[in-house]
């Protein structure tokens, strides 16, 4: 199983970027079909000087490509979680937190950050439940991102949590958890009849795999 390890109280640089992009290369080159993420760190203020907008765009490009991965993604959280570390974490298919878990959307004397994890925090808590920490960053506490549906698991073996996320997908195509993942994302947002298209699509490439398997054991 691959694993990353991101420190959220480093501001965004170009290393990150990069991370998260060898990550992905390895995995979209038939690598493992898990991948581990363990998040940790928030952002401490003047996180944001020097930072532009060309490097956030990459770095949101990394982050959308590892929540298309061809494999099953588990993250981990510890402590403060900030910035890259919050990011990342949102972005993962199964998130894991430690009881002593804060997540933390960075906010200077002006406002919150507006990157994408608001807008994760919004698709998987819904707008009234984050609203006061999108808006004025309020944290979350471990038990309270439970509850929201942010995490789906507080432990204290992480380890742990993260072998079980391995055996539930263990055998799975990667390739064909990643078609799942994205019914699952448009069903959000696609009508009934947009999206049937799509799910027949994917029933006739499930049941061409069924047939070749049963001539491969009749051969």
């Amino acid at each position: 199983m691959y694993a990353l390890e991101l420190d959220g109280s480093e501001p965004l640089s170009a290393s990150a970027v990069k991370a998260v992009g060898a990550l992905c290369d390895r995995t979209e080159d038939g690598g493992d079909s898990v991948v581990a993420l363990h998040v940790t760190g928030a952002p401490k203020d003047g996180w944001a000087d020097g930072l532009d907008v060309m490097l956030v765009t990459k770095w949101e490009r990394a982050l959308r490509r590892l929540e298309r991965l061809p494999a099953a993604t588990v993250a981990v959280a510890r402590g403060d979680c900030g910035g890259t570390a919050l990011e990342a974490f949102l972005a993962a298919d199964v998130r894991v937190a430690c009881p002593d878990t804060r997540l933390l959307l960075p906010r200077d004397t002006k406002a919150t950050w507006p990157g994408m994890a608001g807008y994760r925090l919004v698709r998987l808590a819904g707008v009234a439940r984050i609203r006061k920490a999108v808006l004025f960053g309020r944290t979350i506490e471990a038990a309270e991102a439970l509850a929201l549906g942010v995490v789906d698991e507080l432990t204290d073996d992480p380890a742990a949590a993260v072998a079980g996320v391995a055996e539930l997908a263990g055998g799975l195509s990667g390739k064909e958890v990643a078609i799942r993942r994205q019914l699952m994302f448009d069903a959000a947002t696609t009508g009934f009849e947009d999206a049937l298209g799509a799910h027949l699509a994917a029933c006739d490439r499930a049941l061409r795999h069924v047939a070749a398997g049963a001539a491969e054991e009749t051969s």
